[in-house]
Parts: C-alpha cells; structure tokens; sequence
C-alpha cells in the first residue's frame, strides 16, 4: 500500500475494530489507488479518502417475530447505507446467521464500486440479518419480513434507498417485504425494491443477471487473450442462484461446464452439468447435490472436498466470501486455470488474487466481474420509473451492452495507470474515479 494511504487504512483499522472482513475490503482498494492520489492530491486535500470509507448513516435494529409453536423470536438487522454521491443507496438484503456489521459494510463497501462500474446511477449499500430462512415455514419466514419491514420502511424509497435480495433472500421474501412496505405507506412505489416476482413489477433476466454478467465479463476478458469460452472446461463453486445460471451462459457459449458445489461437497459431471436436474435438486426439490450425483449416471459426488481440485481452464467462485484460498488457488494453477472470475463478493482471498496474478492467470474481481445483478436491478427501477416492461431478449441485451462497457473502463483504467491486464487495479481505479469526482462537485456532505 502507498505510504499516502497507509495513515488512512490505519483509521479505518482503529475505528472499526474486528470486522475484519470491512478491513479486508478496504485494504483491496486502497492497494490500487496509490498512483491515483498521487496524480491528484486534491482527493487527499478533501478528505475523500476518509469520506468514502465512513458510511453516511448505519442501521441495527432488532426483529421480533412468532414462531409457528408461538414462541417470540428475536433477530438483529442492518442497513449500511454507505454512499449515495452517484444515486439512492442500492444493495441487497441477506439473511444467514453470519450477516454481522462487519460483513454488512464489506459487502456495502463493494456495492459502492460495484455500482459505480455499472455507469448508472445508483449509490451503494447493503444489508441483512442474521435470521436463517432455512427450515422455516413460509409462514414464519412472512411474519420475519413483515417484522422487519416495520422498522425498516422508514429509510426507504425509489429516491433514496432501495434493497433487493442476496443469500436468504429470494423471490419469496422480496414479495414479503414489498407487501408489508405497501400496507405501512399506503404507496405502490414499485422502484423501492428490486427482485420482484414479474406479475408485480419485476424485470426479465434478473434471476439469471448475476451469473450471465460474470460470463459475460469473462468472455470478454478471455477475447484480450485472443481466446473464447468455446471448448473450454469450466468449473464454479456454489449450485445457488449464480452459479446456475453461470453455468448455463457458459454452456450457451460452449463451454463445458464440468463441476459445481455445495456446502456439503461437489459434483464432477465430466458429461457436462445437466442444467435442468441440477435446478430441480437445488431449485424445487432443495436437495443437496447428492441427489444429483444419484439421478445422474455421467456425475460422481465428493463429499467435504474442493471444487477446486478439478482440473479446469476457467474458474467461476460463486459461493460465498473468502471460499477461495492461497493453496486451492495453486491448485488450480498447477492445474491449467486459464482465467478466474469472481460471481460471488470477495470469494478469493488476498493470498489467492495474489497466486493468479504472478502465474499470469486473468482474474476478474467481482466488483467487476459479478456486477451483473445489480445492474439489472437499475434495469428494473428504470422499467418501474417509466411503467414500462421489456422482454427478456431485450433485457438481456442491455447487460450484455453494460458488462461490455465495464470490461472495457476497467480495461482502459489499468492501463492508464501502468498496469495493463490488471482487473483488480483496473476496476478500483474506474469506480473510485467516478465516486470521487462525484463527491468532490456536491461538497463537503
């Protein structure tokens, strides 16, 4: 880190102790800005620094809520409402027992620059709770959202702060939380939260967006390489929303999509994943992946191994933060990895981005490379704001046009600033230049 900044980062050590996640997020974009401060000091004179890593306001609250035995439940929630200089916060709401402060503004962190690479204009935030949705009733998981909704409503709207889902959260509890949000305000103000069911508001192509625009983007990585998805062997971590619908683009692009995870282990299916058992385990049934292993004669389960020990050209982490080591990272090198891109937020740790880096390997950030969703999300508030819907073709042509761009920003950044081919750099220095110069025309806010 540039000894400008190391003052700085020290701060946001003292001043947010043991989330170390936060601090781990911070410390990956203050490595890159080192020559961006020194070409423009006025970032420091303003205190940029400092205010982009402050959030405007933090929300916790706690949820109260009945069981379906009638015993009282109580949760904590949050909403880090981080950065609005571009637009209304954006960020979505997770819900599992490790949603804590800590890995709330991580995640908001990102969302900032995330959004930004984009080129829309939404600000960053996030939130969540660490209320596990598993095994319970739809009954319990409604009185959840609508508890939640009580106290959070008042911080929302379509022009300041508008959540949509992540891990927990789906197109069940996205129509929970609108619900309640509609019977508290008395206003159909569909813009207020993305992810919505389409009977109701929601944009084709956003159950997919996240996995499609990772793909997206790593094609577009691989053509500066003069290659394509086509023909290759690829892998991803996770069987959830972004994996999945990785895995299918991929495919689509001709790839062979050979592996995929779950908590409990992985499947190696060296026939190709059938897309559409692996949506019935993981989408209707909710099963664990070796009920695929079993209805599929090509697949064979690995129970607690890493999905990274298959041998791959492409890499597509799509689980959760940090899933991704040093050591699985020099694995997958001795292997042949070719390029990583990161569907999840943060799932390769600091050690692993390091490993691919040195061994030349292309690796895409998932501010960058997973911003699919969220763009799609601004689609969705677009299309509420107009009282218009599109078709899915048209949709997803819009996401294509928008991974294309960032691609290219991140691509152009990196080399502006002396490191060609770096997606990290890359895609720190482009988002932080659009945030920055927005905050320093508003003023000292």
């Amino acid at each position: 880190m540039d000894p400008l900044l190391e003052s700085h980062y020290e701060t946001v050590l003292a001043r947010n102790a043991g989330e170390t996640e936060f601090h781990q997020a911070v410390a990956e974009v203050l490595e890159s800005l080192g020559p961006v401060v020194r070409r423009h000091p006025e970032y420091l004179h303003h205190a940029v620094i400092e205010r982009i890593c402050e959030p405007e306001r933090q929300l916790i609250f706690r949820v109260p809520w009945t069981d379906d035995n009638n015993q009282v439940q109580i949760n904590r929630a949050f909403r880090v409402e981080f950065n609005s200089a571009l637009g209304p916060f954006k960020g979505g709401l997770r819900f599992h027992p490790s949603v804590y402060l800590g890995i709330v503004k991580f995640l908001g962190f990102e969302q900032i620059f995330k959004n930004a690479l984009t080129g829309l204009p939404i600000g960053g935030g996030k939130g969540g709770s660490d209320f596990d949705p598993k095994g319970r009733s739809d009954a319990e998981v409604m009185r959840f959202c609508q508890s939640l909704m009580t106290e959070l409503y008042r911080h929302l709207g379509e022009y300041t702060d508008v959540p949509a889902g992540d891990i927990g959260v789906g197109g069940r509890e996205i129509g929970y939380l609108f619900g309640q949000y509609k019977r508290i305000t008395n206003r159909y103000e569909s813009g207020v939260l993305t992810g919505k069911g389409l009977s109701y508001g929601g944009s084709q192509v956003r159950t997919e967006a996240t996995g499609y625009g990772t793909v997206f983007f790593t094609e577009q990585m691989l053509a500066t390489a003069n290659s394509s998805l086509s023909g290759q062997r690829v892998i991803v971590s996770g069987s959830g929303n972004v994996a999945i619908y990785a895995a299918q683009k991929a495919a689509q692009l001709g790839a062979q999509v050979i592996a995929c995870s779950d908590s409990s282990g992985y499947v190696v299916d060296e026939a190709g994943l059938d897309l559409d058992l692996l949506k019935q385990v993981k989408e209707v049934e909710r099963a664990r992946l070796t009920s695929y292993a079993e209805q599929r004669g090509s697949a064979s389960y690995v129970p607690g191994g890493r999905v990274w020990d298959v041998a791959c050209d492409v890499a597509l982490p799509c689980a959760t933060q940090n899933e991704l080591d040093g050591d699985a990272a020099k694995v997958l090198v001795a292997n042949g990895v070719r390029a990583v891109a990161e569907g999840a937020n943060m799932p390769c740790t600091p050690d692993a981005v390091r490993v691919f880096q040195e061994a030349g390997v292309l690796f895409a950030p998932g501010k960058a490379a997973n911003a699919g969703g969220v763009a799609t999300s601004a689609l969705e508030m677009q299309q509420n704001a107009s009282r218009d819907s599109w078709s899915f073709e048209h949709t997803e042509a819009r996401l294509h046009d928008i991974m294309v761009n960032l691609h290219e920003g991140c691509a152009t950044a990196a080399d502006e600033y002396g490191v060609p081919g770096n997606y990290v750099a890359g895609a720190n220095i482009a988002s932080f230049l659009r945030v920055a110069d927005a905050m320093l025309a508003q003023g000292v806010v």
